[in-house]
């Protein structure tokens, strides 16, 4: 598996950036007190863990630990302390890193968690907006099309009139694929593979069906992304419904 490159350069500011400000501390090792050095090395690994990741931040804490003993207590230029205040210090500067930078992991997660839901929440409602002022349902369809491509990171996306064919496997409202009947593991198995069905259904009538591809290898997008898809396929069920009942389905 390869390991994007972004967390790599994470990795290895992770190692090198607390590193590098220690060796800019050794001239004021003498003349400001270890535990303001050692706040300056927290703030270190504050910033690895904001722009890099939970590991980084992590691997960033033992880094500032390490050359926080190496190069600002004495004896110089070795990992052994004889103070204990300086122990005691290094031993903080540890842990208030390793806490920081999992506090900093978490709140950029937030911040991704929340961006996510607002574009989610967004696609919905440019999706009812069309909806309620297009007088075509077919442009519904077109612009619900669209958004699953976006929205599960499809490769390709139709949508099929008429009764149903064959046995695909199938995206349920609740987010679920099955195949064959069955409940598949998308976490642990990612996509089966081949076209997978998502019916627009609307009180129960069937209008049609989106045909979506994946990308080959890619991995199924959470839980919260399906069930946006699923909401989608009803706007557009809700856009095609004229009042009169659809094919039913055949399984």
């Amino acid at each position: 598996m390869r390991i994007p490159l972004r967390d790599t350069t994470a990795v290895a500011v992770g190692v090198l950036a607390p590193l590098a400000m220690a060796l800019v501390l050794v001239p004021l090792r003498n003349s400001v007190t270890h535990t303001n050095l050692a706040l300056l090395l927290v703030v270190v690994v504050v910033a690895v863990a904001a722009f890099g990741n939970r590991f980084a931040g992590a691997l960033a804490a033992l880094s500032a630990a390490a050359w926080f003993d190496f190069f600002l207590t004495t004896p110089y230029q070795s990992f052994h302390i004889q103070g204990r205040a300086d122990v005691e210090t290094a031993v903080l500067l540890l842990l208030v890193g390793l806490i920081v930078s999992q506090l900093a992991t978490y709140g950029r997660t937030m911040k991704r968690v929340a961006v996510t839901d607002a574009t989610h929440l967004e696609r919905l409602h440019g999706t009812t907006r069309l909806a309620r002022s297009s007088t075509s349902a077919g442009d519904v369809v077109q612009r619900v099309r669209q958004e699953l491509v976006e929205v599960l990171e499809l490769r390709a996306c139709r949508f099929e009139y008429g009764t149903l064919i064959g046995r695909p496997p199938r995206l349920d409202p609740d987010g679920s694929v099955k195949v064959d009947g069955w409940i598949w593991d998308l976490e642990r198995q990612g996509w089966p593979e081949g076209e997978i069905e998502l019916r627009a259904l609307v009180h129960g009538r069937y209008q049609g069906r989106f045909m979506m591809t994946p990308e080959p290898g890619s991995v199924p997008p959470p839980l919260e992304a399906r069930l946006v898809a699923a909401d989608l396929a009803a706007q557009a069920a809700s856009a095609l419904d004229d009042g009169a009942v659809g094919a039913a389905p055949r399984r």
